[in-house]
């Protein structure tokens, strides 16, 4: 049986955690890529996570480049590429530099592995997963964004430390954008089945919802650059229920027309937003709708309005993407 094959793009601090851990899963064989100018550090991170196989005991082909040709035929390809943004950039400055990177990319995937999987993690996200979707000319069920499973991996972890117990035992669902736009479900988070209002204060969860919607700048604070191993993380937790076709529920940004009401009735006109999917062979088996409350449903709301200002200005930008 042919092994699955990851391609990577974008040899980063985040894209080289992607490809160590599909190496360490063994989900098939991994190609990192980068850009010409790069392509001697994917190479030497592809070289030097191939010589810890016989260490680790993990059994794959790992392989970098700067060539498109190589990725042909990814079962899965992670997108990683893209400017951070930088002090004094704002919002639509980074918004155009990244559309231009994404855009790029996405049309060399597409022509090289027409039938992959696209999981997108640059930012800002929500534009980007709409970039590329006009770029690639992938069905909808085969573009997803990353940031729900970090985010949830996020909450869990503060849980964890406030609450003293393992972190196997906690369950948890978060919807909506990243960070700020983010939409906490206490009322869907428990412990080993016990429901985490019966543990914890309300003061208690609202300090780890608010610790998760800024984890990311925490980390920023820490050491000066952006998170990489919870966020890489979160991409292979998703490549492998697709693999694997495991047809997991994990919180993504998918495309959504009728669903929660994001675009009702607007065929083919729809946008990525964060909710929970089964994931499985064929990318976004379906949907999952859950009920939210009136303060839920609000902020969801908000949220999803963010997301089409920003596919906004791409549009605004980019006619052609529209």
């Amino acid at each position: 049986m042919r092994r699955a094959k990851i391609s990577v793009i974008g040899a980063g601090n985040t894209g080289s955690s992607c490809a160590v851990w599909a190496a360490s899963k063994e989900l098939g064989d991994v190609v990192l890529l980068d850009i010409p100018a790069a392509e001697g550090v994917a190479k030497g991170k592809a070289l030097d996570l191939a010589c810890s196989a016989p260490i680790e005991g993990f059994d794959c082909q790992i392989h970098g480049t700067a060539d498109y040709a190589d990725t042909a035929n990814s079962d899965v390809v992670i997108l990683t590429a893209g400017l951070p943004r930088k002090p004094g950039m704002s919002r639509d400055d980074l918004i155009q530099t990244n559309v231009k990177i994404v855009r790029s990319c996405s049309e060399q995937i597409a022509k090289h592995s027409p039938d992959a999987t696209l999981i997108v993690l640059s930012n800002p996200l929500d534009a980007m997963v709409y970039t590329a979707w006009k770029a690639s000319g992938y069905p909808t069920h085969r573009i997803i964004g990353q940031a729900g499973c970090l985010d949830v991996a996020r909450f869990c972890t503060f849980l964890s430390m406030k609450l003293g117990c393992s972190i196997e035992d906690i369950k948890s669902l978060l919807m909506g954008g990243h960070g700020d736009d983010m939409v906490p479900l206490p009322r869907y988070t428990s412990v080993h089945g016990i429901p985490i209002n019966q543990l914890l204060s309300d003061a208690e969860i609202t300090e780890c919802v608010e610790r998760a919607k800024v984890g990311g700048g925490e980390i920023v604070k820490l050491m000066g650059t952006s998170a990489y191993y919870a966020p890489a993380s979160g991409c292979i937790q998703m490549a492998e229920s697709i693999i694997k076709d495991k047809r997991r529920i994990l919180p993504c940004a998918a495309y959504c027309e009728d669903a929660y009401g994001v675009a009702p009735g607007q065929k083919g006109k729809g946008y990525f937003v964060g909710v929970p999917v089964i994931l499985g062979a064929n990318g976004v088996e379906k949907v999952v709708e859950v009920k939210l409350d009136a303060a839920e449903r609000a902020l969801f709301d908000t949220s999803a309005s963010h997301v089409k200002d920003l596919v906004k200005v791409v549009m605004d930008l980019f006619p052609e993407l529209a």
